[in-house]
């Protein structure tokens, strides 16, 4: 039984990755209530993914309720959104702030499912009270994880533009160019296929 969760481990990671770039996204949402809306709606669906993951029944008003417990209403979180309301800046700023926040949160969130599940637990049985130190360790740890997303994403958005730009007409070429990207770990598999898909659709 623990081989076949440690097995798992890698589909869990990359559950909590992807949840955490929606997350992030959502937390540039100039509206401050409904990026918090929008955050708790991702993380309330990577805690579905985990259950059925770890084979492990999926209870939604627990669900919301481990949520708020963990995560609150930090301080940090409020204050990003109360940057949000200074004219102009305040929306690009509060924006940057929250989506490394909430990226954090949602990793940090998704870590103590993964090693509670992981141990054999379930919902009957999460006690945050215990977890919670846990979720503050992951918390700013996913902090420098969200960052080195935002600078993936970065360059990832670079050498994409780049090759839209590029005056030479040669989808083949293009296509390499992105399995090196791959190859390199500079994008996912996930995102060599939507950008192959683009490739092919824009040049169709």
């Amino acid at each position: 039984m623990s081989e076949d969760k440690n097995t798992n481990n890698p589909a869990a990671d990359s559950i909590i990755r992807n949840h955490m770039i929606w997350s992030m996204g959502a937390g540039f949402i100039p509206v401050p209530i409904a990026d918090f809306f929008a955050v708790s709606a991702i993380q309330l669906d990577m805690i579905r993914q985990l259950c059925k993951l770890y084979d492990v029944d999926f209870k939604e008003t627990e669900g919301k309720a481990v949520i708020t417990a963990l995560t609150g209403s930090g301080l940090a979180r409020l204050g990003a959104r109360a940057v949000k309301f200074i004219p102009g800046i305040g929306s690009v700023l509060g924006g940057v702030t929250m989506a490394i926040l909430s990226g954090a949160s949602s990793y940090a969130l998704g870590e103590v499912f993964k090693k509670h599940f992981e141990t054999g637990g379930t919902f009957l049985d999460f006690d945050p009270g215990r977890l919670k130190k846990f979720y503050n360790e992951k918390f700013e740890k996913g902090k420098k994880v969200a960052e080195d997303i935002q600078k993936e994403q970065k360059e990832t958005k670079k050498a994409f533009q780049k090759m839209k730009s590029s005056k030479e007409d040669d989808p083949i070429g293009k296509l390499k160019e992105l399995a090196e990207l791959k190859k390199e770990g500079i994008i996912t598999e996930e995102e060599f296929q939507k950008m192959k898909a683009k490739l092919i659709g824009d040049d169709a």
